[in-house]
């Protein structure tokens, strides 16, 4: 299960938090590093320093332009957000997103992603809206703010304890049936209805009124399977036939 968690880390601006968050991770069994455009070198004296034996991790971590890259084959994408800034999504506290994890990360092509943002802003609401869930660490009100790396340590030690409680319980066998689609699966559908939407004057993109954003959450809620994304995709290609649109490109 731990090594199906990836950790991913955005516009992190000091090596050293780096390193730490690879130390939080190492400590609880995490693996998988993934850095979206970081403003720092990664390699450097205080991210080695601040690992603590975990530089490994930091050789082996995967460098991306984009979250989206970072989160591709992801099925499902969380988050850390300290409030949901602009339309409400699905909230979780770190010990109900462990209580999920075994079930999600089940399935033979499961990943999870646990997304963190700017040591000074956190994530964009763009980018949160690319995440099923968000989940909150319920800190101390008159003193919240929250180092990265510690962050990064309270959802790896609700991981590991969720993997100890769940070490020798029966493996279930999904069919293919039943595999959810991919970040970049959801991505792309999310671009095709965009565009059918467009073509078929029920979307203006210049007056947006939160219309996308509100059809990601529906459909980020819902967890569609591969198959059933297909049939959705399916559909919208039909539509954009009728409609005597221009087809979605290949």
């Amino acid at each position: 299960m731990l090594e199906r968690i990836r950790i991913v880390l955005i516009g992190t601006s000091h090596p050293g938090n780096i390193g730490g968050v690879a130390r939080a991770m190492h400590n609880m069994g995490l693996a998988d590093l993934a850095l979206v455009a970081p403003r720092c070198e990664v390699i450097a004296q205080d991210s080695i320093s601040r690992a603590s034996g975990a530089d490994h991790l930091l050789h082996q971590a995967s460098v991306h332009a984009t979250l989206e890259e970072a989160v591709a084959d992801c099925t499902l994408a969380v988050g850390a957000s300290a409030r949901s800034r602009t339309l409400p999504w699905p909230m979780l506290s770190p010990r109900e997103l462990a209580d999920r994890l075994p079930t999600e990360c089940q399935p033979e092509g499961a990943r999870v992603a646990l997304v963190f943002g700017r040591e000074d802003s956190g994530l964009t609401n763009a980018e949160l809206q690319r995440c099923h869930a968000h989940v909150h660490i319920p800190t101390n009100a008159d003193f919240s703010s929250l180092n990265l790396a510690a962050a990064v340590q309270v959802l790896a030690y609700e991981c590991r304890m969720a993997w100890l409680s769940q070490a020798d319980a029966p493996a279930v066998v999904a069919s293919d049936d039943d595999e959810l689609a991919t970040h970049a699966e959801l991505e792309r559908y999310f671009e095709h209805l965009e565009r059918t939407l467009i073509g078929i004057d029920f979307h203006d993109p210049d007056q947006p009124r939160q219309l996308m954003a509100r059809l990601r959450r529906l459909y980020l809620r819902a967890r569609p399977e591969r198959m059933e994304m297909n049939i959705l995709r399916g559909i919208l290609s039909a539509t954009e036939k009728a409609a005597n649109t221009k087809p979605p490109k290949p």
